[in-house]
């Protein structure tokens, strides 16, 4: 590989002081180099209407372009009410459109949900794999569950955590191996 792999990275909250953007961050921190990392905003588009599809507003356009040249995608996103945060979903209804143009389609991603709480954002984990799994973007099978966040950073952002940089360092090498799999079998299927 010749050049750093780009992930698009879409955190799920939009809270100025949001956890999961400082795990977000603190990943592609301590990712392997062979890793870039673009983090693509979701705050301002506007809600998915099928009816919009025939002149997409711009923030959509925007979105789209931003997401479909990455190679991979990341998603990181705290727990509401058990699922994922409405402009979660959102982004990734925008994303999926219009139909057979799909900007998620075939690229590896992976989901780090984020919680307060003891269970790590399990419900918002798995309502967001199922969305993904029927987009096709095949997922690193390795389940991140980020519990206890609050206490993890100090009042600067900083990951204070040895544990947590531990497992944030090993789950991005097996995301950076997931990534070279699917890409090499892209490739042999291409070739076939």
């Amino acid at each position: 590989m010749s050049h750093p792999r780009t992930v698009a990275v879409v955190v799920g909250s939009l809270r100025k002081d949001s956890v999961s953007r400082k795990v977000a961050e603190a990943f592609a921190a301590l990712a392997p180099k062979s890793l870039s990392f673009k983090f693509v905003e979701i705050g301002e588009l506007p809600h998915f209407d099928q009816d919009l599809e025939a002149a997409p507003p711009a923030q959509w356009v925007t979105f789209r372009d931003a997401i479909r040249p990455a190679d991979a995608v990341l998603f990181v996103t705290p727990e509401y009410n058990r699922s994922v945060p409405g402009v979660l979903k959102n982004a990734i209804d925008v994303g999926s459109r219009p139909y057979g143009s799909s900007v998620w389609d075939g690229k590896p991603g992976a989901v780090i949900s984020v919680s307060p709480g003891g269970i790590g954002g399990f419900g918002a984990n798995h309502h967001l794999r199922q969305s993904l799994v029927f987009l096709n973007v095949p997922l690193l099978s390795q389940e991140a569950y980020i519990g206890g966040a609050f206490a993890l950073f100090d009042e600067t952002g900083a990951l204070i955590n040895e544990g947590t940089a531990d497992f944030l360092k090993a789950y991005g090498l097996a995301f950076a191996n997931w990534i070279e799999r699917i890409v090499r079998e892209e490739a042999v299927q291409a070739a076939a």
